[in-house]
Parts: C-alpha cells; sequence; structure tokens
C-alpha cells in the first residue's frame, strides 16, 4: 500500500543539510565576485539570482513536509550540492567563454532556467506519484517504455544532427534533444518490470560440462541488448551511451539474478564488439588512439585531451583556486571536460570530495532498493542508482584518461538541460521509491 497521508511532518534532517548548498552558493559566488585577475565582474544582483536555487531546494523540503512524505532525507541535499556545484563552475566559465563566442553569452542563466526546471520535475513526481499510481503505470505498460526507448534512437538516426563526428542530437526549432538521455530512465524502467516478471526463470539455469547456464531463450534479451549497444556505438558514434546502456542491463541482470555469469559474459562480449569495432571504424581507431596517445597530434585530435591533462595537474592537491585557472583553453570544458576544470581550480580534495558525494547518492539509492519490499521497485531504484553511477565512471574515467573519452555529461555539473532534467527525474523517483512499503 502506497502511504498516502498528509500528515505534516518534520524533515530535520533534511532541511539542516540543505544549509550546505546554501552556503556553498554564497562562498564560492563571492569567490567569483572577488577575484582579483578582474576577468570575472558579476553585480550583486547576479548574486541573489544564483542564491534562487539553494533557496527553492529549502522550499521544498519545506513541502515535503507540508504533505506528509516521510522519505529518504539525504537525497534532495547531495543532489542540491551537486547542482550548486555546476552552476558556481558555469558561472565562473561563464565569462570568459562567453569573450570567445557570443553564443555563450546566457551560459548561466541557461543553467539556472535547467536547474529550475529540473527541480521542478523532482517535486512533481514526489508529489504526484502516490496518488497517480505511478509505479503501476510503469510496471503495466514495460513494453511500450522498450518501444518508446527504440523509437527514440531510431530518431536519432534518421533526424539527429552529427557534432564532432557523433549523432546525438534533434534539433526542434531553438531546442536541441538528446533523446539518449531520456533512453536510460525508459530502457531501465522496461528492464525493471521484464526482469521482474522472468526473474524466476532467469535465476535458473542448465549445465554444458562444468559451465552453468541460464535457460536459453532468456539469453535472447542479452543478445539484443548486446546487438543494440554495438549499433549504437557503430551508427550513432556514440561510445559514451553504448557503455552506459549495456551497464545498466548488466547490473540489473545481475540483481534480478544474482549470478555473476551475466556480468563476465556481457563484459567479456563487450569489449570483443568494442574490439572489432576499433578494427573496422576509422573513427573509433583515432578516439582509442587519442586515449592512449594524445600526443601524437597534440594541435588538432588530442588537442582537447592534452589541455585537459595540462589543467589537472596544474591543480595538484589543492587547486590553482577558484575563478584562478584557465580552463577555457579546453575545448567544449563546460560539457564533456568540467571535471577538468574541477581538477585544476579545486584540485585532487576538491575533486575528491565531489566524487564522495556521487558515492554516497548512488549508495543511497542502492539502500532504497534493498529495502523495497516490491520486485518491481527494487530493481528499479537499483537500475535507476546504477545510472548515476555508471555516468560518473564513465565520464570521470574519460577525462583522466583510464578509458577512452565519450560524450555523456557528468551528473548534475555538466551543461546541458536534457541531461539536468532526465538526473533530477531520476531523484524524484529514488525519493518517490524512498517512501513506500519497505520490507519487514
Amino acid at each position: 500500500m502506497i502511504r498516502t497521508g498528509f500528515r505534516p511532518t518534520l524533515r530535520l534532517t533534511e532541511f539542516q543539510l540543505l544549509i550546505s548548498p546554501g552556503l556553498l552558493a554564497i562562498v564560492g559566488l563571492l569567490m567569483i565576485f572577488l577575484v582579483p585577475r578582474g576577468l570575472v565582474r558579476w553585480t550583486w544582483g547576479d548574486i541573489w539570482v544564483s542564491l534562487a536555487f539553494a533557496g527553492l531546494a529549502l522550499a521544498i523540503s519545506i513541502t515535503f513536509g507540508l504533505r506528509g512524505f516521510r522519505g529518504d532525507q539525504v537525497l534532495l541535499p547531495i543532489t542540491a550540492t551537486l547542482a550548486v556545484i555546476g552552476l558556481l563552475m558555469i558561472q565562473r566559465l561563464h565569462p570568459d567563454l562567453a569573450r570567445l563566442d557570443d553564443g555563450y553569452a546566457a551560459l548561466a542563466q541557461r543553467q539556472l532556467l535547467y536547474l529550475g526546471a529540473g527541480t521542478a520535475i523532482l517535486w512533481a513526481i514526489v508529489m504526484f506519484a502516490g496518488p497517480l499510481r505511478f509505479m503501476t503505470l510503469l510496471r503495466r505498460y514495460k513494453y511500450t517504455w522498450l518501444l518508446l526507448s527504440l523509437a527514440l534512437q531510431g530518431a536519432t538516426f534518421f533526424f539527429g544532427t552529427e557534432i564532432n563526428g557523433a549523432r546525438l542530437w534533434i534539433t526542434l526549432g531553438p531546442v536541441q534533444i538528446q533523446p539518449s538521455e531520456i533512453v536510460k530512465v525508459t530502457l531501465a524502467v522496461f528492464l525493471a518490470g521484464y526482469l521482474d516478471e522472468k526473474r524466476e526463470l532467469i535465476g535458473s539455469s542448465w549445465r554444458v560440462g562444468p559451465l552453468s547456464l541460464p535457460p536459453l531463450p532468456y539469453l535472447v534479451p542479452m543478445g539484443m541488448m548486446w546487438a543494440a549497444c554495438l549499433l549504437t556505438l557503430v551508427v550513432l558514434n556514440d561510445l559514451g551511451s553504448a557503455l552506459l546502456f549495456f551497464g545498466i542491463f548488466l547490473v540489473m541482470l545481475y540483481v534480478a539474478s544474482g549470478r555473476a555469469f551475466y556480468i563476465l559474459f556481457g563484459l567479456a562480449s563487450f569489449a570483443v564488439a568494442c574490439w572489432v569495432a576499433w578494427l573496422a571504424f576509422a573513427r573509433i581507431l583515432i578516439r582509442v588512439q587519442n586515449w592512449l596517445d594524445p600526443w601524437q597530434d597534440p594541435l588538432d585530435t588530442g588537442y582537447q585531451q592534452v589541455q585537459s591533462d595540462y589543467a589537472l595537474a596544474s591543480g595538484g592537491l589543492l587547486g590553482t583556486g577558484f575563478g584562478l585557472g584557465r580552463p577555457t583553453l579546453i575545448p567544449e570544458v563546460h560539457t564533456d571536460f568540467i571535471f577538468s576544470a574541477i581538477g585544476e581550480e579545486l584540485g585532487l580534495l576538491g575533486s575528491l570530495a565531489i566524487l564522495g558525494l556521487y558515492f554516497l547518492l548512488v549508495m543511497r539509492g542502492f539502500a532504497i532498493a534493498l529495502r523495497a519490499q516490491d520486485g518491481f521497485v527494487r530493481l528499479l531504484a537499483a537500475g535507476l542508482s546504477a545510472i548515476i553511477g555508471i555516468q560518473t565512471i564513465i565520464i570521470i574515467g574519460g577525462v583522466i584518461r583510464l578509458i577512452p573519452l565519450t560524450g555523456i555529461t557528468l551528473p548534475f555539473i555538466s551543461y546541458g538541460g536534457s541531461s539536468l532534467l532526465t538526473n533530477f527525474a531520476i531523484v524524484g523517483l529514488l525519493l518517490h521509491m524512498s517512501n513506500l512499503p519497505r520490507r519487514a
């Protein structure tokens, strides 16, 4: 049974933790305002406007309490802190980028608008998902979410705009949409419904010599997912989404079956597919070469990675200081390489602190999954938490050259409307699921 009571409750822990992003916004904006080199100029009006998001998060906490919401009290403060860090970095980069290109003139204002819209989505999910029996609708129409995922990927192939060699965006008038950001959520919803329905059969096995294998008909979804991710890699040149989709699939399959075979076989098969793609397609070969040795072409294909390496190296342990680095030497620093800007100006300690926030966020999500009474809710919470974790690992791994660079964003911190809206929706769903019945 879903808790639908409207008896107000005091969410004191959440409210106290939300003071941190508010103070962070004040200190960060004052640091930007007082940068001695005079290159970053802001008015006090800019500072008050920028504090709006922190105030909005506090207001949401109050409305949750008035609504009688008794879900997790840590997810919202962590999310708000990451979002404030992202907003501060965008505001710090905004003036320097605007001097290079007039197209960046409203960068910080757009980011604030996206944050407001994302927060509204989170609030709406928490407030109305229970009365609308949202989980029941998600479970019932699982194949609709699969068809939507396929349709969005197909639309990207036929109507997408190719930028920097990858077909990731669909342009609708003045708006650009990244369908893969939506697909990661709809895919998790479908997999949660499908795997919950087939859980017992997927967990059974048959033996071939010393190997214990799952029933052959239920290996078909793995094969289809493997093929879909390979097509995403080859046709759309979207390594990041391919890794993310397949990672989500493997995590949820393991949670449903408890069998390490799926993880090992899946990783091995995907590695083979990537190796074949590396041999067969020149653009993937170039990406791998830039990962292994960006200095082979430091002024062209390897320029972005070389500048990122310089930025991280110059940051050292404590960083150059907020607003005192030169991160705008890195192309696309506000999206793909914002972690390089963080490493340069906040140093190793600041970078580790941000990684700690992501770790806490993912662990809270998995804790919600472990406590869930319903199998579908358990799988969906695990899948949504895995999205945040895997996406963070992929983009940071690419920036520090643990893996080839991909075109996905750092959750809640990188600039981008599609990413912010979907990630706030993920947190909204996790908050809603934390308020559902738990295991005894």
